[in-house]
């Protein structure tokens, strides 16, 4: 907690860590548990916090300050056994070997018990502490959309769904539906999403039916619509910018494996393995580099592509609810630097693409800013740019381009454009 708080660590990464150490597997699901609902109700408990706590913890005890959090998760998110969540939480503070601490944080957490009531009452009327958002957050939401902002910040402090994605190429989802039913896992098909199976409770990958031979991946449906709008056939070039993890390159590969090339590109070279692994599970493969994708003159060989995807990188607001620690990771300036750092990609990529090719640009943000803002500042600059409209039943219009709020079929908050490259005079 203090180290995603007040280090600016991402959780997915320190908890991959940690959770090695802890062989129950009973005891690394409460773990995670703990992890990411006390994140994800991180304002709403620090307000709680500050009513509770006579003068702030010193800098050098934010880790006593941390387990107060977890602990007031327990009593007031979780609903856990007052008994348990306060002996567990005093009992984490003697390990810590601030004995001075335990009187403490015993008073503390036995106070939110007889006081829960209340102090959530009154946490209702501060924003802040009622969304468990940023106010620079809730503000731009409020801005950006004014019919549906309530809606994105509830889903936000959901669990997210598990979801799966078939592999075509190996099963259906009517096959698979039935493998998981004998694995005694339930499961049911996602409408608008023709590879995707929602489960009804998450489950360890270890436990579902062919996933070390590929059968099925782990991928939120509105992720598994970027696949088919670039309109994929038998022997295109095809470049996935910004690919890592590598969920979008497996599914355009099982979608179409007649492909004449498939790159992929990331600038992070260890994330770049794990396109390679997951690759490697589905027995597929494309030509990986790792490199600046918006410095093509330093890995282009100079021969269009067919078709683009651009996974631009972005604000990650439309994926709260799997990733609650963004919402302490991100700043208001973000919104300032990331569009820029997305027109630079555009820009740079747009020359890549063939006559008549087509480019997909794909976020994860519910930001204007970052989705039809960029596309419209784009298409602007660029005198050979049409929009294709997306033609589906899903997201919102917009200005250009498609938006799925959090939440909606059950999906992540996904941004949606499609351009296509024309001539001058066609314009």
């Amino acid at each position: 907690m203090r180290r995603v708080a007040d280090c600016g660590e991402s959780l997915t990464g320190l908890l991959a860590r940690e959770l090695q150490a802890i062989e129950d597997p009973r005891q690394r699901a409460f773990a995670q548990e703990l992890s990411f609902g006390t994140l994800r109700w991180y304002f709403l408990l620090e307000a709680v916090l500050g009513k509770l706590l006579k003068q702030e913890l010193r800098n050098k005890d934010r880790d006593i300050h941390s387990l107060l959090l977890v602990g007031l998760y327990q009593l007031l998110i979780l609903r856990t056994s007052p008994h348990a969540a306060v002996n567990e939480t005093v009992e984490a503070v003697r390990c810590s070997g601030k004995r001075w601490a335990v009187s403490l944080v015993n008073g503390v957490l036995r106070s939110a018990q007889r006081r829960a009531a209340e102090l959530l009452a009154s946490a209702e009327r501060e924003p802040v502490a009622r969304w468990s958002h940023p106010d620079w957050w809730i503000a731009q939401l409020r801005r950006d959309w004014p019919q549906h902002w309530r809606q994105i910040l509830e889903a936000d402090n959901q669990r997210p769904p598990m979801v799966l994605r078939v592999n075509r190429l190996r099963s259906d989802c009517p096959g698979y539906l039935e493998q998981l039913q004998r694995a005694g896992i339930v499961a049911r098909p996602l409408p608008g999403a023709e590879t995707a199976v929602l489960l009804d409770q998450p489950v360890s990958v270890d436990r579902l039916p062919g996933f070390r031979a590929g059968l099925v991946s782990v991928q939120d449906a509105a992720a598994q619509l970027a696949a088919a709008q670039l309109q994929l056939a038998a022997g295109q070039r095809v470049l996935d910018a910004c690919a890592a993890p590598g969920g979008k390159t497996g599914h355009i590969l099982e979608l179409v494996p007649e492909l004449e090339a498939l790159v992929a590109i990331d600038s992070d070279s260890r994330r770049l393995e794990k396109i390679r692994d997951n690759l490697a599970r589905l027995q597929l493969e494309a030509k990986l580099i790792a490199a600046d994708a918006g410095d093509p003159q330093l890995w282009w060989d100079r021969r269009p592509f067919d078709r683009i995807l651009l996974d631009a990188p972005c604000s990650a607001s439309g994926v709260v609810r799997r990733h609650p620690d963004i919402k302490l990771l991100r700043r208001c300036d973000d919104l300032n630097t990331l569009p820029r750092q997305q027109a630079r990609l555009l820009d740079a990529l747009w020359p890549l693409l063939a006559p008549g090719g087509i480019l997909v640009y794909v976020t994860c943000s519910v930001f204007r800013a970052e989705n039809s803002e960029v596309l419209w500042a784009f298409m602007s600059r660029h005198a050979d740019v049409e929009e294709i409209p997306l033609a589906v039943q899903w997201g919102i219009a917009q200005p250009v381009g498609r938006q799925i709020l959090p939440g909606e079929q059950g999906m992540d908050g996904f941004y949606f454009a499609r351009l296509t490259k024309v001539s001058a005079t066609h314009q």
